[in-house]
């Protein structure tokens, strides 16, 4: 059976306001919250609230137009005929921050169960559930335990009450002492400074080639901090990425050598800035997005309008023949790339890697030499990958 999820955001921070406001990783810590139940399978989504701010209007509508099935309900009974009896239920409470994982572990469980941590001077601020373990502020409840907590509800806090009759209930509790340093119930934004640190440094993708590995980390990283904060999307980074691209193969058809490798030079972190502002917003790119698959083609049509243009003013035929010839070594490693197990492939052909290869020869003028230059790379990647395939068989 399908599991909602019902998270409070009616507590004041230090400062008067919602905790559920608090400011992380660019968006407020309430569509953090929603966003992990979302991606941990819950829907639908209800948000119990008290008053109804702008700014938390506006949170609510950013979730909705990024498809997020969310419910602001104010009265608790409301709550409940939103959930279908006999459900499970994924309780997130007002403030808590947890790793989207420890969200998902919980949101597996099939029957009642309160995630805990353990009574200790770490954790003074959750709440106690015995001597020996508090409330992590998460919490998997049945739906008929909610109805009934709403009918008996009164002045009490709904989070606190519903968390203590599932306990009462015999839940099962789930330690999450390995993730206690991640989960944090929070008042104030300072508090959420390394949890927000720790999310950046998580959505670090694989960085497969050595551009991206020790050339664009600093770029990657100080514009991954900065969009964060913005409504740019991930798909318009894309975009941007590959219109760049192509840009710069039409540059190189009118023999703008240096404008069209600068274009491609500035399209090389854009994918990976997006790749990580999708991890941030628990909403990871799909492998097969158009956008995201038209890299590697488009950059092998900037490959050959450069060489095009040395066969009309140079080289002659032969740089043509180069660079076809590299298009289909290249194309010929990946897909020996694509059906082995990652490693250590950071020195293999690759977009990135030829694109800023290029700079050196660029700087020399010797654009046909740095055609010659690709050819040799992109074959010799393809050789060692067949070697390695064929010893691996072997």
């Amino acid at each position: 059976m399908a599991i909602g999820a019902l998270i409070g955001a009616y507590q004041e921070d230090d400062s008067g306001g919602l905790r559920a406001l608090l400011p992380l990783a660019g968006r407020t810590l309430l569509e953090y919250q929603v966003s992990c139940a979302a991606a941990a399978g819950a829907a639908p989504i209800v948000v119990v609230v008290e008053r109804m701010p702008q700014s938390l209007q506006d949170a609510l509508e950013r979730l909705r137009l990024e498809g997020v099935g969310v419910i602001a309900v104010s009265d608790v009974n409301e709550a409940v005929s939103r959930f279908e009896a006999g459900s499970m239920i994924l309780l997130i409470g007002d403030g808590v921050v947890a790793p989207v994982d420890v969200v998902a572990r919980l949101g597996e469980e099939a029957e009642p169960a309160v995630g805990t941590v353990p009574d200790d001077e770490r954790h003074l601020e959750f709440e106690r559930i015995d001597a020996e373990a508090r409330w992590a502020g998460v919490a998997v409840v049945d739906a008929n335990l909610l109805a009934s907590t709403a009918r008996m509800l009164g002045d009490w806090d709904l989070q606190s009450t519903l968390l203590r009759r599932t306990l009462q209930e015999g839940a099962r509790r789930v330690p999450l002492s390995d993730e206690a340093g991640a989960t944090l119930l929070v008042e104030s934004p300072d508090q959420l400074g390394e949890f927000q640190r720790n999310l950046l440094h998580a959505s670090r993708s694989g960085r497969t080639d050595w551009a991206s590995r020790y050339v664009l980390p600093l770029a990657e990283d100080f514009a991954t901090e900065r969009l964060m904060e913005t409504g740019v999307r991930p798909a318009w980074l894309l975009w941007a990425a590959a219109a760049l691209t192509l840009a710069a193969a039409l540059c190189f058809t009118r023999g703008w050598l240096g404008a069209g490798l600068a274009l491609l030079i500035l399209s090389t972190p854009l994918d990976l800035i997006a790749a990580r502002l999708a991890t941030l917003r628990l909403k990871p790119l799909a492998t097969r997005l158009v956008s995201r698959r038209a890299l590697w083609p488009l950059a092998g049509i900037a490959l050959l309008s450069l060489g095009w243009w040395e066969w009309q003013h140079n080289s002659g035929w032969g740089a043509m023949v180069t660079a076809l010839s590299t298009v289909v070594f290249a194309e010929a490693a990946r897909i020996e790339q694509a059906s082995m197990p990652g490693g250590n492939e950071q020195w293999l052909f690759s977009r990135r890697n030829a694109i800023f290869a290029a700079v050196p020869f660029a700087l020399a003028g010797s654009w046909t030499a740095y055609l010659l230059a690709m050819l040799a790379y992109a074959a010799l990647s393809f050789l060692l990958l067949q070697r390695v395939r064929h010893n691996a068989v072997s």
